[in-house]
């Protein structure tokens, strides 16, 4: 016999502000963000997008599809290329819940050997893929990527480097997945949707009169 209560679901989350800046910017903002974080080092990596095979179908039966990120440090210099890290999201939190930022559920998973495979094993398929080159700071729980995106060489699939005036993107994140149950002893972790989002506002007002950072529904 049915108890009749419904079990709520529990989530991890991802919060984030976005911004970007002409090229002629670059030293001021780069010199600003750098002061306010603890560590700074190069980026430079591939993401694939991908799409469930199912999306239509899903979406007709009033179902949210999960959306997957495949990421991967490319390397160069002293830092070393990594393996694939596997990112789903669902859809963004309503603006009228949180509106100062984006508020999304999401989960990550480190994938040893060919991620591509894998996706495609769960059902999706490649829609594009991104190249991005830049700079990635750390501020207590968060993470910041500054960087330009490079277009795709048609037939080496090769990233092609970007023009000198090609747009800075800015992505102002929690570094991990979080819920809000406590924190384990001696670990840092935002543990409330309200603090990581306080975090996040934080480097917006540092960034004030140089950076516009705004919530984005993605």
């Amino acid at each position: 016999m049915s108890s009749g209560v419904t079990q709520a679901k529990v989530y991890a989350y991802e919060v984030a502000l976005f911004g970007e800046f002409f090229a002629r910017d670059l030293k001021a903002i780069l010199n600003r963000i750098t002061l306010h974080t603890e560590s700074a080092a190069p980026m430079h990596t591939r993401e694939i997008v991908f799409e469930h095979l199912g999306t239509h179908l899903l979406q007709s039966q009033g179902e949210e599809p999960v959306l997957l990120r495949a990421r991967k440090e490319l390397g160069g210099g002293d830092v070393k290329e990594s393996g694939w890290t596997l990112y789903s999201y669902l859809k963004p939190e309503s603006v009228r819940v949180h509106p100062e930022a984006t508020v999304r559920p999401w989960a990550t998973c480190e994938v040893t050997g060919d991620a591509l495979s894998l996706a495609s094993a769960l059902g999706y398929v490649q829609r594009s893929q991104i190249y991005k080159r830049g700079y990635v700071f750390r501020r207590g729980p968060l993470i910041i990527q500054m960087f330009q995106q490079e277009q795709v060489d048609p037939k080496t699939s090769l990233p092609i480097p970007a023009h000198a005036d090609t747009l800075w993107e800015v992505e102002v994140k929690t570094a991990s997945p979080f819920n809000t149950t406590a924190p384990q002893s001696g670990q840092v972790q935002v543990n409330t949707v309200r603090s990581a989002i306080e975090a996040v506002l934080e480097v917006q007002l540092v960034m004030k009169g140089l950076l516009d950072l705004r919530r984005q529904d993605i």
